[in-house]
């Protein structure tokens, strides 16, 4: 698929006034996603476990108008979220090319997430992949031409994803799961910069319904935004090594995720989480989004699969809050762990249990 397949034909329909509902949920990369170019396009491939109850329910409401131009009004938990609507309207401007009908419509953009706002979890993806799929759905009421594209459900997921990369890059992500690759990788069939793909190779079962425990480390806005964060990327002195690097780390889990290795997985993934993390301390300006407490629950998990021989290992995602991943066979055990040791390190106690999930859908 190439840019062009996503400029749609002419419309021949004009869609009532009416609404069109959507879940996705965010994800988590096991392989990181840290610098683009181009429009939102990633310097390297990454792949991500999608999860199940992270996630965004959004409702877009549209009524066909007259007069052209973007209009539009943001919703959280039903209030107008004015601070939202930047974002959504530098949204608007990347994907009208691909969704000329958004100047033809008012749309009232109605989101929640069924995570705290306040929790430190990234929104984006969830929100963005949400949206998308509502859009996507909107646009498929204005063919009643039954051999265009848009009435084939794969095409439908690959717009959804390649529209909300536009709008926050690991979004791309969201539609699909339980793992997916995003950026083009030479031993990964279909990949591609534009959208997110399910992973297409053998999955052992010792990663079904693997779970994420995200301990809620700081739940402040981070001082250092992941736009910025990108950006800074570009003079970074070690940036071309981490993109080879990160691409060469995909390569060798597919014989992990084939072999079912979970000692390989732990060591890669702990890695590429660090690793992520170097590269903001080595930017210029350069920062560092981890908490006293982050360090503290790395040696706990370190610690206790020294001394019970634990599948546990921990990722970060660009902020100070911990991912503790763990097989379904060890839940018991280290969801009892996680209570009564690793919740003094945050937040007022705060964190949530996740499990991988299969991607975005109707509501």
């Amino acid at each position: 698929m190439t840019i062009q397949d996503f400029i749609p034909s002419p419309y021949t329909e004009i869609a009532k006034n009416a609404s069109v509902s959507y879940q996705s949920p965010s994800n988590i990369a096991l392989v990181k996603y840290w610098g683009k170019y181009g429009e939102q396009l990633p310097q390297n491939a990454s792949v991500s476990f999608t999860l199940s109850r992270c996630k965004s329910e959004t409702t877009l409401h549209f009524e066909k108008k007259n007069k052209g131009g973007y209009d539009f009004e943001v919703y959280l938990d039903g209030v107008r979220e004015e601070a939202f609507e930047p974002k959504i309207h530098k949204f608007f401007q990347r994907v009208e090319q691909y969704l000329p009908f958004i100047n033809e419509y008012r749309f009232v953009i109605k989101t929640q997430n069924t995570f705290p706002h306040s929790s430190g979890i990234a929104s984006s993806a969830s929100g963005m992949s949400a949206l998308a799929m509502c859009l996507v759905a909107l646009e498929c009421q204005l063919y009643n031409d039954k051999s265009n594209l848009l009435q084939n459900n794969s095409y439908q997921l690959q717009k959804a994803s390649f529209l909300a990369r536009l709008g926050s890059g690991s979004a791309a992500r969201s539609i699909n799961g339980p793992l997916v690759v995003w950026g083009a990788h030479p031993k990964i069939e279909g990949s591609s910069n534009l959208f997110g793909t399910p992973y297409p190779y053998k999955v052992h079962e010792n990663f079904s319904n693997y779970h994420d425990t995200i301990l809620l480390v700081d739940k402040a806005q981070k001082q250092v935004s992941s736009t910025v964060g990108h950006d800074l990327m570009h003079n970074n002195p070690y940036a071309t090594q981490r993109f080879e690097k990160a691409n060469s780390n995909l390569q060798e889990l597919i014989p992990i995720f084939e072999s079912g290795d979970l000692d390989s997985f732990i060591a890669l993934v702990e890695s590429e989480a660090l690793q992520l993390h170097a590269m903001m301390m080595a930017s210029s300006p350069y920062f560092i989004l981890m908490k006293p407490n982050t360090l503290e629950i790395i040696d706990s998990i370190w610690n206790f699969r020294k001394t019970t021989h634990s599948k546990v290992c921990f990722t970060l995602d660009a902020g100070a809050n911990v991912h503790v991943l763990y097989p379904s066979g060890e839940k018991k055990q280290l969801q009892q762990f996680i209570k009564n040791e690793l919740s003094k390190y945050c937040k007022d106690g705060t964190y949530i249990d996740d499990v991988v999930g299969f991607g975005a859908g109707v509501i």
